[in-house]
C-alpha cells in the first residue's frame, strides 16, 4: 500500500535536486510580460494627483509607496546643465538594463551617442516649458542581446527652491534583456502641455535658451598681423609703447 507520503511504510519521498550546480540569476522582466501602457498610465495619473490645482507638483511630494507598481521602472532626474540631467534615484529595471548601479549617471548614458543630441533637446523642453514628454525607444538585436522596444515618460517637478529642475520619469523595455548594458536609439518623441490648450515648446537647439548667441564685442577689434611681405617700417608701425606709473610686480 502506498500513498503520496511514502511507500510500504518508508519515510516520505523527497524530490531529487541537483547538487553543486552553479546558480543563475533570473530577472522576472525576462519572463513576465510588461504591461507598458498600464505602468505609464499609472505614473502619469500619480503625477496628476500630486498637482492639487498647481501646474507642476513638488519633488518633495513624490513618495515611493505612491508608485508601488511602477517603482521598478521609475526614476528621478536632476537638471545639471542646459539639456543635461542625471539620475538621482532609479528603479531596478534600469539597473538590470545597464548591468550596474545607475544613480548619478547622466540620462543620456542609456542611449546610443547618435540619439543623445535629440534627447538633450527634449529634456530641455521638459524643464523650460515646462511640459511632458513621451519617447519611443528601441535597442537592435546583437550577439547575446535580443531586440528590445521601450518607452520613456518625463514629467516635470519643482525643486525645494521652486524652480523646475527635477523630473519624475520611467523607462520600460519589452523583451529579454540579455547581456547588459543595453542602450537605445530614440525613434520618436511627443510633447504635451501641462495645462490643456497651452503652447507646446518644440524641442530644438535653436529655441531661445538652448543655444544663446555669443555677446557682441564692444571693444576695438584687434589689428591684423602683418603679412610676410611687409617692410621693416610697416612692422615697426604696429608696435605701441605702453607706459604705466605702477611698479613692476606679479598680479592679474
Amino acid at each position: 500500500m502506498s500513498d503520496d507520503h511514502g511507500q510500504d511504510g518508508d519515510s516520505p519521498r523527497r524530490p531529487d535536486f541537483p547538487r553543486n550546480r552553479p546558480g543563475k540569476l533570473l530577472h522576472l522582466a525576462d519572463y513576465e510580460p510588461v504591461q507598458m501602457d498600464r505602468i505609464l498610465g499609472e505614473l502619469r495619473g500619480y503625477w496628476e494627483g500630486l498637482r492639487h490645482g498647481r501646474a507642476i507638483p513638488d519633488r518633495a511630494d513624490v513618495e515611493p509607496r505612491g508608485i508601488r507598481r511602477a517603482l521598478d521602472y521609475a526614476f528621478i532626474l536632476e537638471r545639471i546643465a542646459p539639456g543635461a540631467a542625471r539620475l538621482r534615484l532609479a528603479g531596478r529595471h534600469l539597473v538590470d538594463l545597464m548591468g550596474m548601479e545607475v544613480r548619478g549617471m547622466p540620462l543620456c548614458a542609456l542611449l546610443h551617442t547618435s540619439s543623445r543630441g535629440r534627447l538633450s533637446d527634449v529634456l530641455e523642453s521638459v524643464f523650460r516649458g515646462p511640459q511632458i514628454a513621451e519617447i519611443v525607444l528601441d535597442s537592435p538585436a546583437g550577439y547575446g542581446r535580443p531586440a528590445l522596444s521601450g518607452r520613456m515618460l518625463l514629467l516635470p517637478l519643482r525643486s525645494d527652491l521652486g524652480d523646475v529642475t527635477r523630473a519624475l520619469g520611467c523607462l520600460i523595455a519589452e523583451g529579454r534583456i540579455g547581456e547588459a548594458p543595453r542602450r537605445f536609439d530614440l525613434r520618436s518623441d511627443a510633447e504635451f502641455p501641462v495645462i490643456p490648450g497651452a503652447r507646446v515648446l518644440e524641442p530644438s537647439p535653436s529655441s531661445p535658451g538652448f543655444a544663446e548667441p555669443p555677446p557682441r564685442w564692444g571693444g576695438t577689434p584687434p589689428a591684423e598681423p602683418p603679412s610676410k611681405d611687409a617692410s621693416p617700417e610697416e612692422r615697426r608701425a604696429r608696435f605701441h609703447v605702453v607706459s604705466s606709473d605702477k611698479p613692476p610686480g606679479i598680479g592679474f
